[in-house]
């Protein structure tokens, strides 16, 4: 009898694997029907399962069991969570589209709606739901992913009014120099800026949205002589992973620039830092901070002079930029949270900045820029002369220091 029991748990050790729910169960009702008296117990013991599903198993075999593709009986299972949490269907279609919905105030308003963001919005609100099953469910509400789609044709200027906003290698020696301020608490930002249009124009991406019913945006993306466009500069605090993002409207420039990093240093960085002496900026070698750009020197040892701080600049060699740690620790969150969102509005794009987040802890601080920025500024030879600049013994065009 006990070589038999051991034959038997050697046969359902090999099987039961390769089955599924029901599959088990008419192989373990078979066999107690085979051995009979006391057969459910040997196949219990055998088998691992517990009598009781042996003893049901037993049962469906001798009523005659029919194949089937379903695995359990009709209303088996958990109940759906719907089902379990009144209200959860109204507050989950609510969300997805609060604009629509009579709450212009939720928190999703300015987030991404991934299944993951709807999921913690609702157990905020006290439901239990996970981000898979708020997926289930929005499929089962007639939403699926959809990008924007360009269909409205564009339209003829409105009247002028005034509009306002209602890791690298060793080329750039960056991680020398980031390991040096870390060891000694001094402030390391990196600095970067974009541009973006503003206005009804698609954006990459999907949102959940009703199916067939995309976003609609417009079908060519020209600039909006009126709306112009957005020039967000982002300071990116490596050590407190905490940005700045000053959203201007005027032109991207050197000027500019500094004034975000000078605003960033006033509001988040000399109270993290309020024994700073020394301050590290890593930046792209082009554009308005660029290595070449006389003008970002000469309001970099205005923003010295100012806070009598010692200014590094480590520039990133041209092609670079992709190292840029505030490329990946912070604007591309900022582009995942607005994806699939057209940019129609200033106060869009500072609501989506700011509301942007991650699990590990990520903040930003959006604020628009109300000045206007000259272009076309000449800094002469003298002016540039004037500058307290140290440059560094390795690419010392890349690499240097403002007193």
């Amino acid at each position: 009898m006990e070589a038999s029991r051991e034959e038997l748990a050697r046969f359902f050790t090999t099987v039961l694997p390769h089955l599924n729910e029901v599959q088990r169960r008419v192989v373990a009702g078979a066999m107690a029907v085979g051995l009979g008296h006391g057969g459910k117990s040997a196949v219990a013991e055998a088998s691992g399962m517990s009598r009781n599903t042996v003893i049901k198993a037993e049962r469906e075999v001798l009523s005659g069991i029919e194949p089937s593709s379903r695995q359990r009986a009709v209303g088996g299972g958990d109940i759906k969570a719907e089902v379990k949490q009144p209200g959860l269907l109204e507050a989950l279609d609510e969300l997805v589209n609060p604009e629509t919905r009579g709450n212009p105030m939720s928190y999703l308003r300015w987030t991404s709606k991934s299944t993951a963001k709807l999921a913690d919005d609702l157990v905020r609100q006290g439901f239990k739901i996970t981000d898979d099953t708020v997926g289930r469910i929005l499929r089962s509400l007639g939403y699926s992913l959809q990008a924007p789609a360009k269909e409205k044709e564009g339209t003829a200027a409105l009247p002028r009014r005034r509009r306002r906003l209602g890791s690298p290698g060793r080329a750039g020696r960056e991680p020398v120099n980031v390991r040096s301020h870390f060891a000694q608490v001094r402030p390391n930002v990196c600095a970067f800026k974009k541009k973006e249009l503003v206005g009804e124009y698609k954006n990459g991406g999907r949102e959940y949205q009703p199916t067939g019913e995309p976003e609609r945006t417009k079908t060519h993306d020209f600039i909006d002589k009126e709306l112009g466009r957005a020039v967000p500069y982002g300071v990116y605090d490596v050590m407190n992973d905490e940005g700045w993002v000053s959203v201007g409207d005027s032109a991207d420039t050197a000027s500019f620039a500094v004034e975000a990093i000078r605003r960033w240093w006033h509001s988040m960085g000399r109270p993290r830092f309020p024994e700073a002496t020394k301050l590290l900026i890593t930046a792209d070698a082009g554009g308005s901070n660029g290595a070449r750009v006389r003008l970002w020197k000469v309001e970099l040892a205005k923003f010295a002079q100012e806070t009598g701080l010692e200014i590094t600049v480590c520039h990133y060699p041209p092609g670079t930029s992709k190292w840029n740690r505030i490329e990946h620790k912070m604007f591309s969150f900022i582009s995942m949270n607005w994806r699939g969102r057209p940019l129609v509005s200033y106060r869009t794009i500072i609501e989506l900045i700011s509301a942007t987040t991650t699990k590990k802890g990520l903040k930003i601080r959006a604020e628009p820029d109300l000045n206007r920025y000259e272009t076309g500024v000449k800094v002469s030879d003298a002016e540039l002369a004037a500058v307290p600049l140290r440059r560094h013994e390795f690419h010392g065009d890349w690499n240097y220091t403002i007193a």
